[in-house]
């Protein structure tokens, strides 16, 4: 007792010794780092708080009890792992107390997560949620490109896996390699590498830094601790974000991560992601070079059975010369024909006329008939007209009895009777005619009251005061001839 509390000669007050504040937190501190030393304690991190000044503030707890833990800022970057609520790990470090509020608490320096079963229950929960969320969807998934101009590459600079990503394409393929330098395990990796790739990704494109066409996410073989960074969740939905195809080759062929879910396409080593990125140039060539060949070989062929075609329609045409001779035989003999023909019918139609004029009715014969019908009616107006004076003179003998006012009367009517007789007169067609003029009528007596008319008809008749006269208009025939019927 006297080597932990120095000053404990100091009794005041019978047997129990008196001791100061600062004296008893250090002998408890003394007592804490020198019965325990270096410790490794097994919880899970619950409270975890990362401070301004870059110390990381957490508790590990079990089912008994709960432990403060500090992290200070100088030993993050060599933790091992990022810590988060929730996951169970084993801190190693040493145990401590704090004067100040009378605590105590462990000092941790390293932490590795505790044993595969916590890793891989922690990323079966993270799959499961991101699988509810689509991010491993098929349907989002993008093709990659036949053959990329440039390719991006996110992994180590240093190690195997640059060298033979770069020796693959330039043996299949050679183009242009874009290097992205991260780390792949470690505390900040995940960080790194969920920065290069929404990094390519906000690549515009320009002469000095082209935009991938792909992105190879890789690195070596590894423990399942060691690819824990390829399992951070930022890096998963870095790479869905991702505009660019990503192939993933992180670890060997057994070893899958969540990236492998996530990506485009999932390579099983880093060589055969670059065999993924581009194809075979000599291969390429050869196909190129079988199917020119090929396409001659068609080529030559269609040409052949397009000309045994043309043979055979060739062939089967029938000779131009003596089609042409045939042709004008048959318009030599149509000619013939024809001058023997047109004689032969204008005669046809010159009989066909003859008759038709054979049948006609003669012209004299016609103007006969037309003249006794005009006498007969003439007669019968004369008849009539004196029929009518005589019993108008008789009424008028019968009237002159009647009284004055009556043989006024009688005297208008008869006036008014003389007017229209002078009328009647003056219309009559004789009168007419008595005044120089004719009335010309065709051979049926239908009047033609227009020169086209008479042109057309082949005989006219002119039917004057004292007579008829036939004539032939001009143009109807070479002979005109014309009597006169008294």
């Amino acid at each position: 007792m006297d080597e932990q509390f120095p000053d404990s000669g100091r009794i005041m007050g019978g047997n129990t010794p008196e001791f100061s504040v600062a004296e008893i937190s250090g002998a408890i501190r003394r007592t804490l780092e020198g019965t325990f030393g270096r410790v490794r304690v097994r919880g899970e991190i619950t409270e975890f708080l990362r401070a301004r000044s870059g110390h990381l503030y957490f508790a590990l707890k079990d089912e008994g009890g709960k432990l403060s833990s500090v992290v200070w800022r100088g030993t993050v970057p060599r933790l091992g792992l990022k810590p988060e609520n929730g996951v169970e790990v084993i801190a190693t470090g040493r145990i401590s107390s704090y004067g100040e509020r009378s605590s105590y608490q462990m000092v941790i320096d390293r932490l590795d997560y505790a044993g595969e079963g916590a890793l891989l229950a922690r990323i079966e929960r993270l799959r499961l949620r991101l699988a509810e969320e689509g991010l491993f969807d098929p349907a989002r998934k993008c093709a990659l490109p036949f053959l990329p101009r440039v390719i991006g590459v996110v992994t180590s600079p240093q190690g195997a896996v640059l060298h033979d990503i770069r020796t693959t394409i330039a043996r299949r393929f050679p183009h242009p390699v874009l290097v992205w330098p991260v780390a792949v395990q470690g505390e900040g990796a995940a960080e790194q590498i969920a920065h290069a790739i929404a990094g390519f990704d906000a690549i515009e494109g320009s002469l000095a830094l082209p935009r991938p066409d792909v992105l190879i996410v890789a690195r070596g073989g590894g423990s399942l601790e060691d690819l824990m960074a390829f399992n951070d969740e930022g890096v998963l939905r870095a790479v869905a974000a991702c505009r660019i195809p990503v192939i993933s080759a992180v670890g060997h062929e057994t070893d899958t991560t969540l990236i492998d879910f996530v990506s485009d396409c999932r390579a099983p080593t880093p060589t055969a992601a670059a065999e993924m990125a581009v194809p075979v140039r000599a291969e390429l060539e050869a196909g190129l070079a079988q199917r020119a060949a090929r396409l001659r070989g068609g080529l030559a062929r269609s040409l052949q059975l397009a000309h045994a075609r043309l043979d055979r329609a060739a062939a089967a045409l029938p000779d131009l010369p003596g089609v042409m001779e045939n042709a004008r035989r048959r318009l030599d003999d149509l000619g013939y024909r024809l001058d023997l023909a047109l004689p032969t019918h204008m005669r046809h139609l010159r009989g066909r006329l003859q008759s038709a004029s054979d049948r006609l009715p003669a012209p004299h014969m016609v103007l006969a008939l037309r003249r006794a019908e005009l006498a007969r009616v003439g007669t019968a107006s004369q008849q009539a007209m004196g029929a009518l004076l005589r019993r108008g003179e008789a009424r008028l003998g019968r009237l002159r009895v009647l009284p004055a006012v009556l043989v006024s009367q009688l005297h208008a009517s008869a006036s008014r009777l003389s007017g229209a007789g002078g009328r009647l007169d003056s219309l009559s067609p004789q009168a007419v005619l008595a005044r120089g003029y004719a009335l010309v009528t065709d051979s049926t007596g239908r009047p033609l009251a227009h020169a086209a008319q008479a042109r057309h008809a082949a005989e006219v008749v002119m039917t004057f005061a004292d007579g008829q006269v036939a004539a032939c208009p001009l143009g109807a025939g070479s002979r005109s001839q014309a009597h006169l019927d008294l």
